[in-house]
């Protein structure tokens, strides 16, 4: 298979697909535990997100992890753009649309995956414009740039802060927040055990670990993550 192939036919695209999605699988691990970094504040009140914004800055005052963030962006955008390409051929594919597809027993979910990555991608972009543009780019719009807090003589951004100032008070966003962990829930239901299939991991004694591992994966990320601004919301941390 040449490159172009890999980008343009349907194996290419299922392949990149797989692939860029266990990569964000592997973010998702590592966001996941960074950002719980929180709930320090929860066990020690003189913590006051000092371990969360120490973590933060670790990520974004290194090489390599700014590196890795390039990475991540790039993954975002093939996974994103493959995905919408394999939906509209698919639908060319089917004179009658999705209404063949419902004999083969498939979950609503796994039939969504276009609906559902759009709702993910819509979310994608608020939780940017709150975190990722005040750290990066000094704010945009509304946002405004980070206040900063000193810890040991080193200026870090307060981004725990910033999570309070977003969730606490603001009930839609908070609710968008915790829709999004449930599109990201189905997102994976049907994502991570399609993913390792796709790249030829699929044989009978593998297969039903990997299921049963993604339906975990798929409860205790996306609750964890809406856990988070609910923290905040209702007072758990402050």
């Amino acid at each position: 298979m040449t490159w172009k192939q890999v980008f343009t036919s349907s194996v290419g695209k299922k392949l990149v697909m797989g692939f860029t999605g266990i990569f964000l699988v592997l973010f998702l691990i590592v966001h996941v535990g960074l950002n719980a970094c929180i709930w320090a504040a929860a066990y020690d009140p003189n913590d006051q997100g000092q371990m969360f914004n120490k973590v933060a800055h670790f990520m974004g005052s290194n090489v390599l992890p700014r590196i890795l963030e390039i990475g991540l962006f790039a993954g975002f955008f093939l996974h994103i753009f493959q995905g919408y390409l394999l939906t509209l051929e698919n639908r060319k594919k089917r004179s009658t649309g999705y209404a063949v597809a419902y004999a083969d027993g498939s979950k609503w979910y796994s039939r969504s995956m276009a609906i559902l990555g759009t709702l993910l991608l819509m979310f994608l972009v608020m939780h940017i414009y709150h975190f990722w543009t005040p750290s990066r780019l000094g704010g945009i719009g509304t946002v405004q740039a980070l206040a900063e807090v000193e810890y040991n003589g080193v200026m870090h951004h307060n981004l725990y802060a910033e999570m309070r100032n977003v969730f606490v008070g603001n009930t839609l966003i908070v609710a968008l927040y915790v829709l999004a962990c449930g599109s990201l829930a189905y997102h994976l239901l049907h994502g991570f055990q399609s993913a390792f299939k796709t790249i030829g991991i699929h044989n009978k004694k593998i297969s039903g670990l990997i299921n049963s591992v993604g339906v975990g994966f798929s409860i205790i990320v996306p609750l964890l993550f809406a856990l988070m601004p609910l923290s905040f919301y209702f007072g758990w941390i402050k």
